[in-house]
């Protein structure tokens, strides 16, 4: 029986050394340290991805119809001036201005 003891401790008393190592000061405070990283973490990841919604759809909103503005008026430009160059007239950008 005495044996028994040793091998199996009673319930509520754990002398294991990975029991009184789990239960030290630094231990402790390194679970803390780690929950609050953690927390704090998803907090910056929450916003992160906020603000990557916000700009992405501004983006989309503002940016993206510019673009398509700006390559159609390069296009429109571009015929102008292969029209120009067909029929021997000087493109609009080099013509002399009108008189007056």
């Amino acid at each position: 029986m005495a044996s028994q003891s040793r091998r199996f401790p009673a319930k509520g008393r754990d002398d294991s050394i990975l029991a009184k190592l789990s239960q030290s000061a630094v231990v402790v405070r390194g679970r803390e340290a780690a929950s609050e990283a953690t927390t704090v973490a998803k907090k910056l990841l929450r916003s992160t991805g906020k603000a990557a919604w916000i700009a992405g759809t501004t983006f989309l909103v503002l940016v993206v119809p510019l673009i398509i503005e700006m390559d159609r008026e390069a296009q429109m430009n571009e015929l102008e001036m292969q029209q120009a160059s067909l029929l021997g007239t000087p493109p609009p950008s080099l013509a002399p201005p009108p008189p007056k």
